[in-house]
């Protein structure tokens, strides 16, 4: 492990020498670093910068202060602190701009960490100090890697930092991000992953917050939207809810359960035989309760805003004859890979019922776009369709093509 390390510095160090001196580049290099490294350059950043530039103190303790981000980092902060001490490394938060709020570092990163301002009111972005994983993690909206002389600007060249963005989990834009630093020499494979780990730790504890002044909505619909076929995307008055999985599971079952569900029958509908705490599920609904605004009541748990879901929409385009609206409102399986009986038992029930639906009513347009983008090999419905219409009709070509690519 260590030889290969060093290998590794080594070709990096070798690239950076040869882009630097001579602005080329004959060892492989990420292009997300090479890009950075031009970005350094023509806003001539020295790679001899001897530490990074600071903002007035007022106006970054202006931009931290009384923020959810703040109160997200403090509410977690002991955790922060443990990982940077355990692993003897710097852990930073920024602002979308990479200035960092707020610094923690073990006993020998600390030191490095202060030598080089990387410390509350220090600019990161690349055209300050160059290529580093903050600004990259920025940038790209991405978990990112710099490994030692991947950096631009010498003084950083014996670290490796991991970084990941942190968003608001209302309005899923983007607050800043997490890094990780730490000497090259103590690179490990999970560095990437711990990073977003912490900056989803961030997330969880980052209060609802709707009314940032930045925060636009992208939809006009009031209460809570969910869509589950095919993708799953939650919106809460036209803004985006970042939920992971479990979360969504749970919220879906509420919105399709406007009546409530006791704590019982919400566990057994999300983990079903799993040998999951009830402590587990109310820390889910503890985090939904708190991104919906306290609009979740316990003893039964149920939503106390309007709800939909497009799984209730194209059952109703169903039940009310609307075949070819409810192949367009389809968009795919309910939430695949679904973990929960009861969204797993919905979802075959959609899909038959979808069906069953095409085949009572196989309206040539819709069984087209079933076949073509839902289910390729149901021949049945194909044949079903074809069994009803009358040549010279148009469909008919078509409709055996599918037949004869299924």
């Amino acid at each position: 492990m260590a030889d290969d390390l060093h290998t590794r510095r080594m070709e990096a160090v070798c690239a950076w020498t040869m882009f630097t001196e001579h602005g080329d580049v004959t060892a492989e290099v990420r292009p997300e670093i090479l890009l950075s490294w031009g970005r350094s350059v023509k806003a001539r950043v020295s790679t001899e910068v001897a530490a990074a530039p600071m903002t007035d103190e007022s106006e970054t303790d202006a931009v931290w202060r009384d923020t959810p981000l703040q109160a997200a980092v403090e509410s977690v902060e002991s955790e922060l602190r443990r990982t940077a001490e355990d692993g003897d490394l710097v852990i930073a938060v920024t602002d979308a701009d990479t200035r960092i709020l707020w610094t923690y570092g073990g006993r020998v990163m600390r030191n490095k960490a202060e030598q080089v301002h990387f410390v509350a009111g220090a600019r990161w972005d690349d055209e300050s100090m160059g290529t580093n994983a903050l600004d990259l993690a920025n940038r790209l909206d991405a978990p990112s890697m710099v490994f030692s002389a991947e950096h631009y600007a010498r003084i950083v060249g014996n670290w490796v930092c991991w970084a990941a963005p942190v968003h608001d989990p209302v309005t899923g834009r983007r607050l800043g991000v997490l890094d990780l630093s730490t000497t090259w020499d103590r690179t490990h494979p999970i560095g990437l992953a711990t990073a977003r780990v912490m900056a989803r730790l961030i997330e969880n504890a980052i209060p609802y917050s709707v009314s940032h002044p930045t925060a636009q909505p992208e939809t006009a619909d009031p209460g809570l939207v969910m869509t589950l076929l095919g993708t799953a995307e939650t919106r809460l008055d036209g803004y985006r809810l970042l939920l992971n999985r479990r979360q969504t599971e749970v919220l879906a079952l509420l919105a399709l359960h406007p009546e409530g569900l006791s704590l019982e029958q919400l566990h057994a509908m999300v983990y079903g035989d799993q040998a999951v705490t009830f402590s587990t599920l109310k820390a889910e609904v503890s985090h939904l309760r708190r991104a919906l605004g306290g609009q979740l009541a316990s003893r039964p748990y149920r939503l106390l805003m309007p709800a939909a879901t497009d799984v209730q929409h194209v059952l109703a385009l169903i039940r009310g004859g609307h075949v070819s609206e409810a192949v367009d409102a389809y968009g795919g399986d309910l939430l695949p890979g679904t973990n929960s009986p009861a969204l797993s038992e919905l979802a075959d029930y959609v899909a038959v019922a979808l069906r069953e639906a095409l085949l009572a009513d196989p309206q040539p347009d819709a069984v087209l776009r079933y076949s073509e983008e839902l289910a390729p090999y149901d021949r049945e419905v194909v044949d079903a369709c074809l069994r009803r219409l009358v040549p010279p009709h148009p469909a008919i070509p078509l409709l055996k093509a599918r037949l004869a690519i299924g």
